[in-house]
């Protein structure tokens, strides 16, 4: 019953997801158009992050639907990697998008830079849009006690202070002050940069198996336990479907299986409650 209450809350986060993806995509395209037609890089640069807003409902999307799908024979150890290849992904494209706004921002070209009213208009509704969807992902979040939504929804209030930023630098640049529209383009590209520098904070050690743990901390407790001899190896990643941590250690021979095994069943219990890492495995031998 429990686990029928789970999968039904998942979906549910799903189709919040879905929804929030759609609106996103939808304000990208408002943004782009008004930037496209009106020459400002700030409102282009705003559609960006409206993109990587996009990237993370799919990153969210891909955690609760593939990275969540149990081991397989072809993937024994699970499928949070694609979620974390995804996230890589996502970060190095939006480092390239930042770059080419930033360059398009110093660009010493004169460029004309217009109002449009119904641009004006259009980028007033994205801001009543992207309130709304707050709201609504806020309500579905407290529903569901769900972290993902409550997060996004948070970055979703942050992206409206971003585009009043960028309405204001737009119109005045428009007036006759273009270096506004170039600072509110350089500020978007640096908090874009700073999300992609999240990412890879976020990818990178799961990527290249980063230690998690000193191995002379862990070899220290695993001694510790009564019974064991010696640590012969210790190792400890940041893998795709957590933190893990294995080590082989030697007991006294004459031990018997029951015995040995109680003492593997200590270590993994300290191990576990002294780093925080429930993937404990310990390997037996003869001292």
């Amino acid at each position: 019953m429990a686990s029928s209450a789970r999968a039904d809350r998942d979906r549910q986060v799903e189709r919040v997801l879905i929804g929030e993806g759609i609106a996103n995509l939808a304000v990208m395209a408002a943004k782009a158009t008004v930037g496209f037609h009106t020459g400002s890089v700030a409102v282009i640069g705003d559609a960006v992050h409206s993109l990587a807003d996009f990237a993370n409902n799919a990153v969210a999307f891909l955690a609760t639907r593939i990275a969540n799908a149990p081991p397989d024979p072809e993937h024994p150890y699970g499928h949070r990697k694609f979620e974390t290849l995804a996230v890589f992904g996502i970060a190095t494209l939006l480092s390239v998008l930042a770059i080419e706004i930033i360059l398009g921002a110093l660009d010493r070209d004169a460029r004309e830079i217009s109002r449009e009213p119904w641009g004006l208009a259009l980028m007033l509704g994205v801001l009543v849009v992207n309130v709304l969807i707050s709201l609504w992902e806020n309500r579905w979040a407290r529903r569901l006690d769900s972290d993902i939504l409550r997060a996004d929804a948070r970055h979703t209030i942050a992206d409206v202070l971003t585009t009043i930023a960028v309405i204001l630098g737009w119109q005045l640049a428009a007036r006759g002050l273009p270096w506004l529209d170039a600072l509110a383009s350089v500020i978007v590209a640096g908090m874009i940069l700073y999300l992609a520098y999240g990412l890879f904070q976020k990818a990178i050690p799961v990527l290249v198996e980063g230690s998690i743990a000193n191995p002379d901390a862990l070899s220290n407790a695993a001694s510790a336990v009564d019974g064991v001899q010696e640590t012969r190896r210790v190792r400890s990643r940041q893998g795709g479907s957590g933190p893990t941590i294995d080590l082989v250690v030697s007991v006294d021979p004459d031990l018997s299986t029951a015995e040995s095994h109680a003492i593997a069943d200590e270590i993994e219990r300290v191990i576990s409650e002294t780093f925080s890492v429930s993937d404990v495995t310990v390997h037996i031998e003869p001292h």
